[in-house]
């Protein structure tokens, strides 16, 4: 959003709640790479060595030009509603406010907000247990002596039970998601299909405008999507165990749909996240809380965005590559509302307001 809104020439300040850039790839774990090869990674106006392979979360330090460096702001800080702030133009009572602290406050005619995600641990009753949520999870060390569980078996679950199999007896709890059917890290796939999938597939085909795209759409805001790198086969070969999903907790240990109670010394929540918007104070999500929108733009909150979010437009929206093209048509989106309000002689609309 801070490249195509500064060359737009649209004034905006990136508020962020890391202490450095990148920091939500430095808190994941560290064997974590990008299912996307380098050359469909790169930010817009950063593009990667075509021959950098699959980039890992040392690959993305630093990368970011001066002029859209955030503004760093503590996590739990932010409020947006709507409001008036103290010597700004006299027809901001239409305006959204976001304080960031108890000194500082921006208003905005334009904020765009691609804050997703806050913890969701859910937890058993026996402090004998480690327990850790996918976000908190660095590598086996953080493990005491025992089997682990990892609860949910999706891309980030089996990722992690692989990691924890090398030291640990291992057991994946949850659905089968089902898987893609090459090895993304081949090269018939690096030649071929990857850019089939990820170009014209996820990019272009499943979208909130094809029949397809609104059905599978559906399906992964519920269901999460299928195993991207991994393969059962992988799980297996590696000694690891399946299970049914977690039903509860009997006796302080994790129990099982099938009733059967299992006693493991570490348990990783891979359970997915709570949408991490509970700072926004206006009437804009749904029932399931995620946020009410048409490709990104909130119609019942005039001037309000998302970017970032799964499937805002398409299935790479989450993605590098498809995150840029959203970017890209609401800061186009932002820049006409402003020349029309510069058209209409208003009082300047002040600048846009990004929340990564």
């Amino acid at each position: 959003m801070g490249y195509h809104l500064a060359r737009r020439g649209v004034p905006f300040v990136i508020l962020d709640a890391g202490e450095r850039i990148g920091d939500q790839w430095r808190k994941r774990w560290d064997s974590l790479r990008l299912f996307t090869p380098a050359r469909f990674s790169s930010l817009d106006g950063l593009p990667f060595p075509a021959d950098a392979g699959f980039v890992s979360d040392q690959g993305r330090d630093g990368r970011l030009p001066r002029s859209v460096r955030p503004q760093i702001c503590p996590a739990g800080a932010l409020r947006c509603s709507r409001g008036t702030c103290r010597g700004w133009a006299n027809d901001f009572s239409s305006s959204l406010v976001i304080n960031a602290s108890r000194r500082t406050t921006w208003s905005s005619r334009w904020p765009t907000i691609s804050d997703r995600a806050c913890r969701r641990l859910r937890t058993s009753s026996d402090p004998r247990i480690v327990q850790l949520h996918s976000f908190e999870y660095r590598n086996p060390a953080q493990f005491q002596e025992g089997a682990v569980l990892v609860v949910g078996a999706g891309n980030s679950g089996a990722e992690i039970a692989l990691d924890a199999a090398r030291a640990h007896d291992t057991c994946v709890a949850g659905r089968d998601t089902g898987h893609v059917p090459f090895r993304i890290d081949g090269l018939a796939a690096r030649l071929l299909l990857v850019r089939l999938v990820l170009r014209v597939v996820f990019h272009r085909i499943l979208t909130v405008a094809t029949p397809m795209g609104r059905k599978v759409r559906a399906k992964v805001l519920h269901e999460g999507g299928v195993l991207v790198r991994t393969k059962p086969r992988d799980l297996t070969a590696a000694g690891i165990t399946r299970a049914p999903r977690v039903a509860g907790v009997r006796n302080g240990l994790p129990l099982l749909e099938d009733g059967r109670v299992l006693d493991v010394a570490n348990v990783v929540w891979c359970t997915g996240f709570h949408p991490g918007f509970s700072w926004i104070d206006l009437p804009v999500f749904g029932l399931d809380g995620e946020p009410q929108h048409d490709r990104g733009v909130v119609s019942s909150e005039p001037g309000l965005y998302f970017v970032g979010l799964h499937f805002l437009f398409a299935m790479s929206s989450v993605m590098i590559h498809g995150v840029g093209r959203d970017a890209e048509r609401i800061a186009d989106r932002i820049s006409a509302t402003r020349r029309e309000a510069d058209h209409a002689r208003r009082p300047d609309p002040g600048a846009a307001v990004h929340v990564a």
